[in-house]
């Protein structure tokens, strides 16, 4: 069956192709699923949005991740340091509206992220935004297993 998110989206071609193609992209990322999905959580219980947090929780089980692991990534924590500081630049992205100083992007590589890292870590924002503001917008219904926002 087709997930409700893509039946919405779909109304636009070029917004379908996009997010598509945005997956897909980072899909096959240097970061990786289990890091994409629980950044993914962290957004989507910032933008407050039920659809994605639902989604990406069951993505992030799939993935390997425990649900432990994915409800601390919902309220940006993670046992594990680099991660940690990730889910923290993420969560200070969308709540500062990108407003990041240089100390921001210091301690993402002082926890071992590389400039590659960081695009990354931003274009899976940047995607999470979108599917964020899409479900919200369009008061898509959860076609996964609900999870409450923290």
């Amino acid at each position: 069956a087709t997930p409700n998110m893509f039946k919405t989206i779909a109304n636009s071609t070029a917004a379908l192709k996009m997010m598509w193609s945005a997956f897909g992209a980072l899909g096959g990322g240097k970061l990786g699923a289990q890091l994409g999905e629980q950044i993914a959580v962290a957004v989507a219980d910032v933008n407050r949005c039920e659809y994605c947090l639902a989604a990406h929780t069951a993505l992030g089980k799939g993935a390997g991740l425990t649900s432990e692991t994915m409800s601390h990534a919902q309220i940006g924590k993670s046992i594990d340091p680099k991660i940690q500081a990730a889910l923290t630049f993420a969560i200070k992205l969308v709540k500062e509206k990108a407003n990041i100083a240089p100390d921001d992007i210091a301690a993402l590589k002082k926890a071992g992220y590389t400039d590659e890292d960081i695009a990354e870590i931003l274009a899976h924002v940047a995607l999470n935004i979108f599917t964020n503001y899409t479900n919200v917008a369009f008061d898509v219904p959860v076609d996964f297993p609900k999870v409450s926002l923290s």
